[in-house]
């Protein structure tokens, strides 16, 4: 099943807009590629939703519902698409993770960026989802390193100076009496504290 990514600003028609309308129709695509990849999709194809200029990042998926019809509109031969929400990804994945992560490197999003309706192969459209159900906090399995040239240091050494530690007075340990009636190990406790 071919899967795209159609971009949006967040402003203009956010994913969170979307969920709540159930429903819409994909209008005002004035690319001639754009609406031809439009034209392509078929009802059933999925598609990643990526807000484009705040956030820029994937941060859901949406189905198509309806296949391309003609847009009516006095400008000229467009076509429209109607697309449904899946699912809201569990974390935005970030244009920049995008760009580093190597199964992504070829995307059309990153040659074509202007184009507002972009096909996606299946090992991308799985990738850019794998990268969103990790959650933001949990431990990277692998380290991808960004494509960039190494800076050479000029001047100074670029280790860090080592700072003074600083003294704090730690705070005794209070004299706690056992509870009447503890146990063994309450009382050793009590007595070696003293």
């Amino acid at each position: 099943m071919p899967t795209w990514l159609i971009k949006s600003e967040p402003d203009a028609y956010s994913f969170d807009q979307l969920t709540r309308d159930t429903r819409t129709a994909w209008t005002g695509v004035r690319n001639y590629t754009a609406r031809n990849n439009l034209r392509a999709m078929k009802e059933g194809d999925l598609a990643l939703f990526y807000h484009s200029n705040v956030g820029k990042a994937v941060v859901g998926i949406a189905k198509v519902v309806r296949e391309a019809y003609k847009e009516v509109t006095d400008e000229g031969d467009w076509s429209a698409v109607d697309f449904a929400p899946v699912r809201r990804l569990t974390t935005p994945v970030t244009l920049d993770a995008m760009r580093v992560h190597p199964t992504l490197e070829d995307m059309v999003l990153f040659k074509q960026g202007r184009l507002s309706v972009v096909p996606v192969t299946q090992a991308q459209f799985d990738a850019i989802v794998a990268l969103a159900d990790v959650p933001a906090d949990a431990p990277a399995k692998t380290t991808v390193t960004p494509k960039t040239k190494p800076v050479k240091s000029v001047g100074r050494s670029a280790k860090p100076k080592k700072r003074a530690k600083s003294i704090v007075a730690k705070k005794a340990p209070e004299r706690v009496a056992p509870k009447k009636g503890a146990g063994p190990k309450a009382r050793k406790r009590a007595k070696s504290s003293r």
